[in-house]
């Protein structure tokens, strides 16, 4: 699944066809730019996408971090793809040379068990993942299932459109996840998914309240600014119960404080891949018919009903970018907090 590579210290003088990705060879290392002298052959069923942008994800820090198990082999990192489509691999229809597409999350699955039959592809044994199992977006190259590559919508450029693909797409099921009776609903964490999804709840009608890290104030200014109703730190409590609380931050301990958030019946949903542990609570906080759920990764019918809401609903992407050269400077940002919105890498 690794593609096989040279290192050379720097970039080569001309040549068209040589490319690079960022390496990571393991947890706790740091990427390595890799060269390549040829593009790599899509093969029956695949597409090759020449990336113009990625998303960096908090997914992809938790890989480079040791949270998630490590693949046996190097892995390029990235699954907020977005690129053009530069070569078909057999049997390939509905794509063509030329068209830009996004790649996501869920790379693969084997469309026979069980969950894939009954269209709950998410939770398939056998399913592998862009930038996990599978090399990713942080490249100029990648090779991706053609099933699991969607046309975009156009009024976005390349760079607003990389964070759509993950933080856009996991965010959305979440969000439908919470209910459409869920008309007060707090968003934990305010980063890529949530300054995405407020403004989805907002235009759809909800009351939508923020919960930054305490004293956040550039974070709390951004979701002011996409018209929330209420933003505090997420230690503070709303000042009248939620339906459901949607939590994107990876931190167990805001389960509990979460459920003291919600009303009786209300939901609270963990959207990440990874969450530290959650602590012990009084059980008089969940009682109530109160709920807790996961979200697990995402299926196409999410990106397409996402993508639609994206086309009909224009929604102002806050970004920060990167060389695909400075990966890890992104992904050092990403884990000190030291922006508000999404961090994309060109490439």
């Amino acid at each position: 699944m690794g593609l096989p590579s040279v290192a050379v210290p720097s970039a080569p003088a001309g040549g068209v066809s040589r490319w690079s990705a960022m390496v990571l060879d393991g947890p706790g290392r740091r990427l390595r730019q890799v060269w390549h002298d040829e593009p790599p052959l899509p093969a029956a069923g695949q597409v090759r996408v020449r990336v113009s942008a990625c998303g960096v994800c908090r997914t992809d820090l938790h890989l480079a971090d040791g949270d998630l198990p490590f693949p046996p082999h190097p892995v390029v990192p990235g699954h907020e793809i977005v690129g053009h489509v530069a070569a078909l691999g057999a049997g390939v229809t509905g794509l063509v040379i030329g068209q830009r597409v996004g790649v996501p999350w869920l790379g693969w699955t084997c469309g026979e068990c069980e969950p894939c039959r009954v269209g709950r592809e998410n939770l398939c044994a056998q399913a592998r993942f862009t930038g996990w199992q599978l090399d990713g977006g942080f490249a100029e190259q990648v090779l991706a299932d053609a099933r699991y590559v969607f046309p975009l919508p156009p009024g976005y450029d390349d760079v607003q459109a990389a964070p759509l693909m993950c933080a856009g797409l996991i965010g959305w099921r979440a969000y439908v996840a919470a209910g459409p009776d869920a008309r007060r609903i707090g968003l934990y964490g305010f980063g890529a998914a949530a300054h995405l999804i407020a403004q989805v709840g907002v235009h759809q009608g909800r009351e939508v309240h923020a919960f930054t890290r305490p004293g956040d104030l550039a974070a709390q200014a951004l979701a002011r600014r996409l018209g929330v109703a209420w933003t505090g730190g997420s230690d503070q409590m709303p000042a009248a119960p939620l339906d459901a609380a949607v939590l994107f931050a990876p931190v167990g301990a805001l389960v509990p404080q979460a459920l003291r958030a919600v009303r009786p019946g209300g939901m609270v949903v963990c959207a990440g891949i990874h969450m530290s542990d959650i602590p012990g609570f009084p059980y008089a906080w969940l009682w109530g018919e109160r709920r807790i759920v996961s979200v697990a990764h995402l299926t196409r019918r999410d990106g397409e009903a996402f993508l639609r809401v994206a086309a009909e609903q224009p929604l102002q992407v806050q970004v920060h970018t990167y060389p695909l050269a400075e990966a890890n400077q992104a992904l050092d940002d990403l884990r000190a907090g030291r922006f508000t919105g999404a961090a994309v890498l060109r490439c």
